[in-house]
C-alpha cells in the first residue's frame, strides 16, 4: 500500500481528521434535532444557549469544508424560526 513515510503519515492524519469531523457533525446534528423537538418556548430558549456552540461548529465544518455553505446557513435560520413559532 503506502512506501514511503509520508504517505503513511498522510494516512494516520486522513483517519484522524475524519474520526474527529464525524464526531462534530454528529453533535450538532443531535443537538440540533433536540432542540426543534421541544415545545416550550421558554425552554427552547434557554436550551438555545447551549446549543449555540453546536451551531458554530456547524459554522467550523463549513469553513473547514466539510458542509455546504447554502446549508450550515439554512440550520441556523431554521433553528431560530422554529424558536421563535413556539408559544
Amino acid at each position: 500500500m503506502a512506501n514511503h513515510d509520508s504517505s503513511k503519515k498522510r494516512i494516520r492524519q486522513t483517519a484522524t481528521r475524519r474520526l474527529r469531523n464525524r464526531y462534530y457533525a454528529k453533535t450538532a446534528r443531535n443537538a440540533v434535532r433536540n432542540l426543534r423537538k421541544m415545545t416550550d418556548k421558554a425552554a427552547a430558549e434557554a436550551r438555545y444557549s447551549e446549543v449555540r456552540p453546536p451551531c458554530l461548529q456547524k459554522d467550523h465544518l463549513q469553513e473547514q469544508g466539510f458542509q455546504p455553505e447554502e446549508q450550515a446557513g439554512k440550520a441556523h435560520c431554521q433553528t431560530l424560526s422554529v424558536i421563535s413559532q413556539r408559544s
